[in-house]
């Protein structure tokens, strides 16, 4: 796989391993700690170049540390930032607003947060349950013809609204759920993404750990998770024993099974990158192996045969 990658027709070129800053926003944005600007920095310092944010990442935190990190170290030219935009405190109560005037507000917030000038990749992070999609995505048009903003995405759109809002072509990349306990995306979706040359790029790649080798019969488990449908049994033991099938592949390519699904995903033809989350400096580290991983087309069959599309949650 090439260092690099371009995002669909976005012509933005991106490492295929980004990184989700959503637990950026745990760290404390005047003491840039682990979680913050100092994993952001060794990032960098590692190749890698994609940073995915959003404004409910910390209410505006995770832009902000971001923004200030750049900034400081003069890295703003280095990387790809996308964030993304939709939710608004009305009376206290969290809602999503989809409506020209709130993106547009949403994008000049997001850019001061992030102290640049322009957003690489700005997201309708949800829709919202009234405005006509073509009117939002013709908000993020304009502002990207004014340079606010370089290329535009969508993120927990149905099919039907993904299609109306790229009614003219404006989108460039849709981000949504899949991993391999939920492929719907692929079933349904990822032929209209190539026909329409639109990146995709998965989020919750390793549900919640499972898909990551964090977990065996022995683990101790909490009362949350307990209470999650994929945590209970069968349906526990069924994907422990569909992950151990997979496991071989790590030991053979000597990296951590977590690499061997990100690799799995890369090798879809409208995936370009993933943006798994990193807890540490560690987790990003171990998660840059992926894009070294070629993994054979016999070997992506053989995951799909353990993990077939048709796979459910029980």
């Amino acid at each position: 796989m090439s260092e690099f990658v371009t995002l669909g027709r976005s012509g933005l070129k991106v490492h295929p391993i980004g990184l989700g800053a959503n637990k950026i926003s745990d760290a404390d944005a005047s003491t840039n700690t682990e979680y913050g600007g100092d994993i952001l920095l060794d990032a960098i310092d590692k190749g890698l170049n994609f940073i995915d944010t959003a404004f409910i990442y910390g209410d505006g935190k995770s832009e902000s540390i971001i923004g200030n990190t750049l900034k400081k170290n003069n890295l703003r030219q280095d990387v790809v930032i996308a964030t993304k935009g939709a939710h608004e405190y009305v009376d206290g109560e969290l809602t999503l607003n989809n409506s020209p005037e709130f993106l547009t507000k949403q994008v000049e917030n997001s850019l001061q947060r992030l102290q640049t000038d322009y957003i690489d990749l700005y997201y309708i992070h949800f829709p919202d349950e009234h405005t006509p999609k073509a009117e939002a995505i013709g908000a993020l048009s304009r502002l990207k013809e004014q340079g606010k903003i370089r290329s535009i995405g969508v993120s927990n759109f149905s099919f039907d609204q993904i299609k109306e809002a790229n009614v003219h072509q404006d989108i460039d990349v849709v981000q949504d759920e899949y991993n391999l306990l939920n492929q719907e995306a692929e079933s349904k979706v990822f032929q209209y993404y190539q026909e329409h040359n639109i990146s995709f790029i998965p989020y919750f790649p390793f549900a919640s750990g499972l898909l990551a080798g964090k977990y065996d019969q022995h683990t101790q488990l909490t009362a949350r998770q307990k209470s999650r449908p994929q945590f209970q049994d069968p349906t526990y033991s069924d994907i422990l024993g569909k992950v151990d099938q997979i496991r071989p592949l790590a030991e053979k390519y000597q990296t951590g099974l977590q690499n061997i699904v990100l690799a799995y995903y890369l090798s879809k033809n409208v995936v370009d990158a993933v943006i798994p989350g990193a807890r540490n400096r560690k987790q990003m580290e171990q998660n840059l192996e992926a894009a070294k991983i070629q993994l054979t087309e016999d070997e992506c069959k053989f995951i799909a045969s353990v993990f077939p599309p048709s796979f459910k949650l029980k």
